[in-house]
């Protein structure tokens, strides 16, 4: 089965392109070389290639895996931690409910 090639609007894709350079520099800072970095966490070298790069098609999976090597797994506990708009939501149907109600 063939996937689909990820697409992003230039705006997004920068934002990926620098978490893909925020990997790098954490590995770089490291002194670990791509080989190490690739090894233990389980992927070919292309794919650290394409991380590093932000590459829209490289499995979250993956990404997770170099952070673990890294050390820096607990980093995707902040991924969306922080729902502001949706709290706002949650609160505009609460004061309507109060409203109603």
């Amino acid at each position: 089965m063939q996937s689909k090639k990820q697409v992003l609007l230039p705006k997004f894709q920068k934002i990926l392109e620098q978490v893909g350079e925020n990997i790098k520099l954490a590995r770089k800072r490291r002194k670990l070389t791509t080989l190490q970095v690739s090894e233990r966490a389980g992927i070919d070298r292309t794919t650290l290639y394409h991380i590093e790069k932000g590459n829209p098609s490289v499995s979250l999976g993956a990404y997770f895996n170099v952070l673990r090597v890294l050390g820096l797994q607990d980093d995707f506990l902040q991924l969306a931690a922080d729902d502001e708009f949706g709290r706002k939501l949650q609160d505009l149907e609460l004061i309507s409910k109060k409203r109603n109600g």
